[in-house]
């Protein structure tokens, strides 16, 4: 990949000259069945690039499950950029059901309420544990969205993921929504980058936001050829840390303290239960790396950097300090 980097065509991005930039977002619409992309720093712009093209000032509001990235981690950005209302719905594992949507949407006309606007889906679940949306799930969220005059949005973070556990092409998740994206600094190992893809005209609408809050580039080839190389060399070895995170889960399902459920793991996302877990994360950070996520639930991701041999050596860590 940085041999890649360092080879790559480049041209001023904000004219529109760079070629390495202009074929990864090219490639990107292709892949998830849409008329044109956008290449940005980060999936969390490209979260809140979407919700401001679809969101109207004046009381819109996005629909969306309460472990949502736009809804923990995104600084209240849905509030700050898009002007926008949250109304979270309590999903399994992250993901929520067409019945679920059509219950939270508000009356239409009613002067009192907020108006249901967008809904946004989250695939793989990040906080709800790697869980992976049910094509026909998402199929059924989205058919109800149309039904209600609403727009949808896929945060397609580790849509990847999604794609290699369960054999389901990128553009059969993705072409139904008005926007989505892929993130490439996750599992797919690149330094830098998201693409959001949708129509040309909305696309083009969102050019005018990246310039706003400062995420265009020069030569930002250098960057997109790391994305393009994890395209071609770095999406079917996510099956490896999809294995290595069930062999995680089913070493410590086996130690005292911790609470899991090894079936629940779908991708490289595990998730389980101690007594406390700061103190845990806390008298582990200069062996193991992990998030809190809240009192008692810990977070471990597995990927690009991390071998087999890692995950038996930080098993045998685990068993050491819940001893």
């Amino acid at each position: 990949m940085r041999a890649a980097i360092a080879a790559a065509e480049v041209g001023d991005e904000q004219r529109g000259l760079d070629p390495t930039t202009r074929r990864l977002q090219e490639r990107v619409a292709e892949l998830l069945g849409h008329e044109a992309g956008l290449f940005l720093p980060s999936g969390t712009m490209c979260n809140e690039i979407a919700l401001r093209l679809h969101v109207r000032p004046g009381g819109d509001e996005v629909i969306l499950d309460r472990t949502s990235h736009p809804v923990n981690y995104e600084a209240g950005g849905p509030a700050q950029v898009a002007g926008a209302m949250i109304r979270t719905l309590d999903g399994e594992g992250g993901i929520f059901t067409p019945e679920q949507l059509v219950a939270a949407i508000r009356r239409p006309g009613d002067r009192y309420a907020p108006r249901s606007r967008l809904v946004s889906v989250e695939q793989t679940t990040n906080i709800g544990g790697g869980r992976v949306w049910p094509v026909e799930t998402v199929r059924g969220v989205l058919e109800v969205a149309r039904g209600h005059d609403m727009r949808a949005h896929l945060d397609g973070a580790r849509l990847m993921n999604a794609v290699v556990a369960s054999g389901v092409p990128a553009r059969d998740y993705a072409s139904g929504f008005d926007t989505a994206w892929i993130d490439f600094t996750k599992g797919l190992g690149a330094p830098v980058g998201a693409v959001l893809a949708g129509s040309s005209e909305l696309i083009h609408e969102a050019w005018r936001w990246k310039q706003m809050l400062g995420g265009a580039f020069r030569q930002s080839g250098i960057v997109a050829a790391g994305c393009l190389y994890a395209l071609d060399h770095h999406v079917e070895r996510l099956a490896e840390d999809h294995d290595n995170a069930r062999t995680l889960a089913e070493g410590l399902a086996e130690l005292a303290g911790v609470q899991l459920d090894p079936g629940s793991v779908e991708t490289n996302i595990v998730i389980f239960e101690v007594d406390d877990a700061p103190g845990l994360v806390k008298r582990l950070a200069d062996r193991v790396e992990l998030q809190a996520v809240n009192a008692t639930r810990v977070r471990a991701v597995t990927h690009l950097d991390v071998t087999q041999a890692d995950v038996d050596e930080a098993l045998s860590i685990f068993a050491e300090v819940l001893d």
